[in-house]
């Protein structure tokens, strides 16, 4: 991997995996905790409406998508707040139109000759300097949004009403995460694409929630294991010429499953010392 480094592409690419990094740690523990994975896969897949919507009138492809995923983001964030028994469904119909919108739009764009697969799969190794920038630029606005409102955040994400009887203003944090998470997914589909970038957004946090006792704990814990995912995900597609953002997933799902054998084994042997604790 080292030698690898002497390559600007590599270093690019190392630098984007680490600031995803960042912005999965801290927004992805916010959604796991919030329960909202399902409508972060939603703005994930219908991003693409907004590659498609760049692409055809010639804007900047990072710009089109962040425009785009917002209002789609804010759409939702309405939906699931007027009509929760019906959420899924229109989220679901939200999704699919995005998409359809996209490849639409992709067909009807004149000399179109973009790879599909590297804005569904990720293209790390072929991120620009001008997208490392914005990258940097969108994890520095999450880091001090989430600093500024994070006893905020804390107190909706464990228990709303709790925070509302607090004066935590909930609706506008609950708008202010759908946005974050928008502009996160944007940016992650750099690194693994829009198919697998909620893998990379829960994994992380759902294996540090089982060794964290606190948010910020959480959020640090799922930061490092991203950060370790990425490098190795990386160094995995560079020995074995593999796709890099496949790779990246396919390490974060073995951590998922070791996770699981190392909670057992931590579990039985707590039991065991329980066991021979004799009785008063």
């Amino acid at each position: 991997m080292i030698e690898a480094l002497q390559f600007e592409f590599m270093r690019n690419a190392l630098l984007a995996g680490l600031l995803a990094s960042i912005v999965c740690g801290i927004i992805g523990t916010l959604i796991v905790v919030n329960r909202i994975v399902f409508l972060s896969g939603g703005i994930a897949h219908a991003a693409y409406g907004g590659i498609g919507i760049a692409f055809f009138f010639g804007w900047p492809h990072m710009v089109g998508t962040i425009g785009f995923s917002l209002i789609i983001a804010m759409i939702m964030a309405v939906i699931t707040i007027k009509t929760r028994h019906r959420a899924d469904t229109i989220i679901g119909v939200l999704w699919a139109v995005g998409m359809a919108l996209g490849v639409i739009l992709l067909d009807l764009t004149p000399g179109y000759n973009v790879d599909l697969m590297s804005y569904l799969f990720g293209s790390i190794l072929s991120v620009p300097d001008s997208d490392l920038i914005l990258m940097a630029t969108i994890c520095v606005l999450v880091f001090l949004t989430v600093f500024y409102y994070y006893h905020d955040l804390l107190a909706m994400s464990y228990d709303e009403e709790f925070a509302q009887l607090r004066g935590v203003p909930v609706k506008f944090l609950y708008f202010l995460l759908i946005g974050m998470t928008a502009l996160s997914i944007v940016m992650i589909i750099r690194v693994v694409g829009l198919i697998l970038v909620i893998a990379l957004l829960t994994i992380p946090p759902f294996i540090a929630e089982k060794f964290s006792k606190s948010l910020f704990q959480m959020m640090g814990v799922s930061t490092a294991l991203c950060a370790i995912f990425s490098v190795a995900g990386l160094w995995l597609s560079y020995v074995f010429n593999l796709t890099s953002g496949a790779s990246i997933i396919m390490v974060a799902a073995a951590g998922f499953f070791m996770s699981f054998i190392i909670e057992r084994l931590i579990l039985i042997r707590t039991s065991k010392k329980e066991s021979h604790v004799p009785s008063v």
